[in-house]
Order: C-alpha cells, then structure tokens, then sequence
C-alpha cells in the first residue's frame, strides 16, 4: 500500500507536468491536442521516471539505470499509445473537453496500467 500511494503521488506531479505541458502547447501554440497530448505524455513520463526512481522505489537505485530507462520506455509507449487513443475516443465520440478526456484517461491508467506495470516491470 504504500509504494501503491508514493506512486499516485509521483503520478500525479508527472501528470501536473503532462497536463502543463499540452495545455501550453495547444492553448498557446495553437498545437494540434493529440500531438500536444503525445508531447504532454512525455514531459509527465520524465518526471515521474525521476520521481519513481528516486523516491518511491528507493531500492531500484541499486539496479542499471541504462535498463530500467529501457523498461521504462516501453512501459510508456504503451502508456501514450492508451493515453492518445482513450483521448481521442472521449473528445471525438462523446464530444469532452480534450482536457476533461486527458484527467479521465491519466486517472484510468494511473489506477491500473501504470502503477502495475511500474511495480512488476520497472523497478523491480
């Protein structure tokens, strides 16, 4: 339980970061949101790389960095391929905020996809 919260802690400022970062884009570069999502999702997956790494899962500083950010670049293709796909599909078919589309799909895959993954492939 308690890597489980350290991990919604360390998603949440990698979100507050994703969200930052694709709002800018869009609202004031005019970028088109599902690039700017793409872009926001890497910005998020730096820093919660970092956040993870660093204080959640404490013990993976001992294991190869070099393969853990492998590890982790997989977990997030697969991350940013859900996250595009699920905003895309909220903002096109049920007409939602690209925004309000982006809160659902970081929440869903917070909750599931990335904490699991984090945990079992990661930083183990």
């Amino acid at each position: 339980m308690h890597h489980f919260l350290k991990t919604q802690v360390a998603l949440i400022a990698g979100s507050m970061a994703d969200f930052a970062m694709t709002f800018l884009l869009v609202e004031a570069f005019h970028c088109w949101y599902i690039a700017a999502n793409a872009a926001g999702n890497v910005t998020g997956a730096l820093a919660q790389f970092l956040l993870s790494r660093n204080w959640v899962f404490t013990q993976s500083k001992q294991q190869n960095t070099s393969l853990q950010v492998i590890k982790f670049i997989l977990m997030w293709i697969g991350n940013i391929a859900l996250a595009t796909l699920g905003v895309f599909l909220l903002t096109n078919f049920l007409h939602l905020h690209y925004l309000i589309s982006k809160l659902i799909i970081s929440i869903l895959l917070g909750l599931s996809y990335t904490y699991f993954v984090s945990k079992k492939f990661v930083f183990v």
